[in-house]
C-alpha cells in the first residue's frame, strides 16, 4: 500500500517559531491572546486576538515563506518535483488597495518564486479547514503520481474587514476564548503561519487518511445534530490500528460550535477519548489552523501528552467530552484532527507516528 508520509515542518506564531518551542509554551500555559486596543488594524473598539507584533507590510507573505522554507530545510532542501499548495482564507485582504491584485492566486504566486518553487501553485481557500484540505490536496497530488513532493502552507493574518465580519456574525468574544467551557461566548482572531512537506519517502510521521464532508446546514452555522463533521469522522475510522491517542477538535469557543464537535464525538463513539483544543492559546487562525493544530498534535503524540485546554472550567456542552484545564497523559501512535467552517464544510485527518 502506497503511504503518504510528512517528511518536513515549519511554524511562525507569536508564541514561537519552531514546533519545539511552540509545545513548550502550550505546556507552560503560555497564550498569544489579549487585548488590543481601539485602533488596532483600524476598528473603533477594542478586541481579543492572537497578533504579530511589528511591521504588518507584506506579513502575509513573510511569514507563509518563514514557515516553507522551515518545512523544506528539514525536508532536505527544494527539490525540481516538488509543488506548492498555499491554504488561506482571506491571505492578502487587509492590504487591499485599488488597482492592486491581492487575490490569493496573486499570493501564491509571489511565495512560490520567493522560494524557488516552479510551476502553478495550487490554492485552497475552503473556509476554515482550508488547511486540513490542503493536506488531503497534497496526498491525492503525490497518489496521483504528479509531483514527488507537496510543500503545503497555511497562512492568516488578521485585518479590519475579517474582524469586523466576525463581529457582525456576533461571534467574537470580548475575553480569552473558553472552548467547550459552560461561559464560552465566542471566538478570539488569531495569526499564524504552517507548513508541512509531504512525500511519498520514508518518514515516522504518515497522513493515514483524510477526508471532507459539507452537510450544507447553514452559510455560517453547524448542523445540530453533525451531520457533516460525524460524516467526515466516518470516513477516516475504519483506517484506524486501534483507538486513537486524543482527538484535536476544532474548538472556536463558539455555542454551536463545541456542541456539535461533542455530538459528533459521540455518535462516533470517541467520548472517552482525550479532547485537544488549541484556540485559547493562538486564537481562531483561519487558513493555519488545520497545519498548525496538526504539527501541534504531532508533538503531543511525541511526548504522550497534550496541553491543558486553556479557559475551560466546567463542561458546557450536551454531552461532556473528556477535556481538561489541565494537561492530560495520552498513549498510543495515531491521532485525530476535525475541522468544521461556515457553509457546512467539516474535515478530519488521521495521522500516524510508525515507530
Amino acid at each position: 500500500m502506497i503511504k503518504t508520509n510528512i517528511i518536513g515542518c515549519g511554524v511562525v506564531t507569536p508564541l514561537g517559531n519552531t514546533p519545539g518551542d511552540v509545545f513548550g509554551a502550550l505546556q507552560a500555559g503560555r497564550t498569544a491572546v489579549r487585548e488590543h486596543p481601539a485602533g488596532t488594524l483600524g476598528l473603533k473598539e477594542p478586541f481579543c486576538a492572537s497578533l504579530f507584533e511589528g511591521p504588518r507590510e507584506d506579513l502575509f507573505c513573510r511569514i507563509a515563506v518563514e514557515a516553507g522554507e522551515k518545512a523544506l530545510a528539514e525536508a532536505g532542501g527544494l527539490t525540481p518535483g516538488t509543488a506548492l499548495v498555499l491554504c488561506s482564507v482571506k491571505g492578502e485582504i487587509g492590504s487591499l488597495r485599488e488597482g492592486e491584485d491581492v487575490s490569493l492566486a496573486a499570493a501564491a504566486r509571489k511565495i512560490a518564486e520567493r522560494l524557488g518553487i516552479q510551476g502553478m501553485p495550487v490554492v485552497v481557500s475552503d473556509a476554515c479547514i482550508s488547511g486540513l484540505s490542503g493536506i488531503v490536496q497534497a496526498r491525492r497530488m503525490l497518489l496521483a503520481g504528479l509531483w514527488d513532493r507537496v510543500l503545503v502552507i497555511g497562512a492568516e493574518v488578521q485585518s479590519r474587514f475579517i474582524v469586523a465580519g466576525f463581529n457582525s456574525l456576533k461571534a467574537l468574544s470580548e475575553q480569552p476564548c473558553r472552548p467547550f467551557d459552560a461561559s464560552r461566548s465566542g471566538l478570539n482572531p488569531g495569526e499564524a503561519a504552517a507548513a508541512l512537506v509531504l512525500s511519498l519517502e520514508d518518514s515516522p510521521w504518515e497522513v493515514v487518511h483524510g477526508a471532507i464532508r459539507n452537510d450544507a446546514n447553514h452559510i455560517s452555522g453547524p448542523s445540530r445534530t453533525a451531520e457533516g463533521s460525524f460524516n467526515a469522522l466516518s470516513a477516516v475510522l475504519p483506517y484506524m490500528q486501534g483507538r486513537p491517542a486524543f482527538v484535536g477538535v476544532h474548538g472556536t469557543g463558539t455555542l454551536y460550535n463545541d456542541q456539535m464537535e461533542a455530538i459528533a464525538l459521540e455518535r462516533a463513539g470517541l467520548l472517552d477519548i482525550p479532547v485537544s483544543a488549541l484556540k485559547g492559546y493562538f486564537g481562531h487562525t483561519m487558513g493555519a489552523a488545520g497545519i498548525l493544530e496538526t504539527i501541534i498534535g504531532m508533538q503531543s503524540l511525541l511526548q504522550g501528552r497534550i496541553p491543558g485546554n486553556r479557559g475551560f472550567a466546567k463542561a458546557g456542552t450536551e454531552p461532556s467530552v473528556n477535556i481538561s484545564a489541565q494537561a492530560m497523559e495520552c498513549s498510543g501512535n495515531e491521532f485525530l484532527k476535525l475541522l468544521s467552517g461556515f457553509g457546512g464544510i467539516n474535515g478530519a485527518l488521521l495521522i500516524r507516528h510508525c515507530v
